[in-house]
């Protein structure tokens, strides 16, 4: 199954990222850390090159901890700087400024070598949609500058906000690559909420989490929907299907007839997993990761 998924906006954006990619000193790249690999878009190594980057986990209190530093070691075996964060709560953000320096640290010594004043460092935010942008924009401004809202799609256009004197941000839009050739990529992206639900179905994405979390979850699944035997892995279509089934009754997801209404009970899964309701849940490991990520020059 391949999917198509490449608005006009987003070959706007790309284009705008690599037109204003002179002027940027670090690359700020968010990741869902709930789905660090499948979150991430491998354009971004082809559009911004070389420059030096700071990979930042974002809802890292929605993600399982002990998989979240699974990945911060992964990235770092990389060579890079990587950082966990909440930006709705402020989690690991003051540590941001930080990093920056370290990662310009031979570049800001050369200015000051000079007898020059170091000026704010020019980051470039990257990410996919829904991911956080424009939360942590906020949260490192202080104020409500830039757009927010659950959903992909909200940032359209590009502006320079100023946060504080160590940093000047370039907000883009989010850019998904055109394709997911592969499925669980797309279903990962669509259960988080990166991609409008209408572009898969709704009960399939239910499944295919439903699938992913009983061998590590099943507990959490059980406890939530009081599910008496919950097998620890489901191997096949049917299997979740029963499960989801399972979990409409229990929520009360009936259609006429006294039938499950499966949309709806996959409406119940999605929006418990996306709030956090299930717990703290990672829907994949760093020995998933398909492709390293390309080592900053």
């Amino acid at each position: 199954m391949t999917i198509q998924w490449f608005p006009g906006h987003m070959t706007r954006a790309r284009r705008q990222i690599e037109e204003k990619l002179k002027l940027i000193d670090v690359v700020f790249e968010l990741l869902d850390a709930r789905i660090p690999q499948s979150s991430r878009n491998p354009m971004i190594d082809e559009i911004v090159g070389g420059k030096p980057r700071l990979i930042l986990l974002n809802k890292a209190d929605l993600a399982d901890a002990e998989q979240t530093t699974r990945w911060n070691k992964h990235f770092k075996a990389q060579g890079h700087e990587t950082l966990a964060i909440d930006a709705s709560n402020g989690t690991g953000v003051k540590d941001i400024s930080g990093k920056v320096k370290e990662l310009l640290r031979e570049k800001i010594e050369r200015q000051l070598s000079k007898g020059l004043k170091p000026r704010a460092a020019r980051a470039l935010i990257v990410g996919i949609p829904n991911v956080g942008k424009s939360t942590l924009i906020n949260r490192l401004a202080g104020r409500n500058v830039a757009a927010t809202g659950d959903r992909p799609g909200v940032t359209k256009g590009q502006q320079w906000i100023r946060t504080g004197s160590d940093i000047e941000l370039l907000d883009t839009p989010g850019i998904l690559w055109p394709r997911f050739e592969d499925p669980e990529v797309g279903n990962r992206l669509a259960a988080t909420g990166a991609i409008k639900e209408e572009v898969l179905h709704i009960d399939e994405v239910a499944c295919f989490v439903l699938k992913e979390l009983a061998p590590r979850y099943g507990d959490v699944l059980s406890e939530r929907y009081g599910l008496d035997s919950l097998p620890s892995s489901l191997p096949d279509l049917q299997s979740a299907i029963e499960v989801l089934e399972a979990i409409g009754r229990r929520r009360g997801c009936l259609a006429g007839g006294g039938h499950i209404d499966y949309e709806k009970a996959a409406g119940v899964l999605l929006r418990d997993l996306r709030s956090g309701k299930l717990g703290r849940i990672t829907l994949e490991g760093p020995e998933e990761a398909m492709e390293p990520i390309g080592a900053s020059e």
